[in-house]
């Protein structure tokens, strides 16, 4: 029975959330024990994928009045998956708009964040990123031009990470981000369709490929209103000093 569980459960998820597509924000779900019932579903079963639908913020639980729909906050995981993908997984359809569209000379900043010479050519490009047609994210970005020879802004419709990889060979295989609350200017509040007393988040990264080159520097300015981060933590074994033989 057991081994059946992951395969029942994905598919009152997946009952769940078309049940919430049916719903406008803030209606009230049926009680736990009739969706069991209607769903032939334990109710354990149940109540975790309510739970899962809870932490995305799909779903919010008042006490003593039940389960409500809410306006989801799109859930972006801190690791190395692009704009595009991350949506995708999300069952939601990404988009974007070019805004900004330069080739530029570096100066010493770029040049010292994409570890290039002072002078050489960079393309830095703007867009506004959307999912469902909403816009989430204000995305700057900054290549060195050597890299991607040939690109144009008509090139950049989707994802810049399947481009790099299927036109230059460019495999993204880490990088750092730095995050930080941040108040949007005003061009950027228009951008994003909210008020300039909106708290965003910041996010400041580099990029680096197989051959341990920065292909890239973003600032991206993400909507707080509409947008959350998800990370995993590990911890790293210690080696016990019995087991060194110490």
């Amino acid at each position: 029975m057991h081994g059946s569980l992951p395969g029942k459960a994905a598919e009152i998820r997946a009952l769940l959330l078309s049940l919430i597509d049916t719903l406008p924000e803030g209606a009230a779900l049926p009680p736990e024990r009739e969706l069991a019932v209607r769903w032939n579903v334990a109710r354990m079963t149940l109540r975790r994928a309510v739970d899962e639908l809870v932490i995305e913020e799909l779903l919010v639980r008042r006490h003593g009045s039940g389960t409500y729909t809410t306006r989801p906050k799109v859930a972006k995981w801190l690791g190395m998956i692009g704009f595009s993908e991350d949506v995708r997984r999300r069952g939601m359809r990404p988009g974007s708009t070019m805004l900004e569209f330069r080739h530029l000379r570096a100066e010493r900043a770029a040049a010292r964040r994409l570890r290039i010479p002072v002078g050489d050519p960079i393309i830095t490009f703007t867009r506004l990123r959307l999912a469902d047609d909403v816009p989430m994210v204000v995305e700057r970005t900054t290549l060195p031009a050597g890299y991607v020879p040939g690109l144009q802004a008509d090139d950049l419709s989707g994802s810049l990470y399947d481009l790099l990889t299927t036109r230059y060979g460019i495999d993204h295989v880490s990088g750092t981000s730095r995050l930080e609350p941040v108040m949007p200017d005003a061009k950027t509040a228009g951008w994003l369709d909210i008020p300039v007393t909106q708290p965003c988040l910041a996010v400041h990264g580099i990029s680096f490929d197989s051959r341990d080159r920065v292909f890239e520097y973003t600032s991206a300015l993400y909507r707080g209103d509409r947008y959350a981060f998800t990370t995993e933590l590990r911890t790293t074994p210690t080696p016990r000093a019995d087991a060194r033989g110490l």
